[in-house]
């Protein structure tokens, strides 16, 4: 009836108990509950584009950063800090 996430315990308890509080009074009505947190739609276009915007920032990241450790050595040099 529960499954092993955490997330689907609490909605499967909330409905026992409507229910079981709705027979109590002798109502024939029932409350159904679901519980989706995250809707998930497979589409291989948005997929492409994450994989090339993640792309573009790491090529841009990895082009950035060797000039700042060459101005950190040439720093340390200037100074003579070995």
């Amino acid at each position: 009836m529960c499954g092993a996430e955490p997330i689907n315990c609490f909605p499967m308890l909330i409905n026992t108990l409507s229910n079981t509080f709705l027979r109590l009074f002798n109502s024939m009505a029932r409350i159904r509950i679901w519980s989706h947190p995250f809707s998930y739609v497979h589409n291989p276009g948005i997929e492409r584009y994450v994989f090339f915007f993640c792309l573009n920032h790491m090529l841009i990241l990895a082009a950035g950063l060797p000039p700042f450790f060459a101005v950190s050595s040439m720093k340390d040099y200037k100074v003579k800090s070995m």
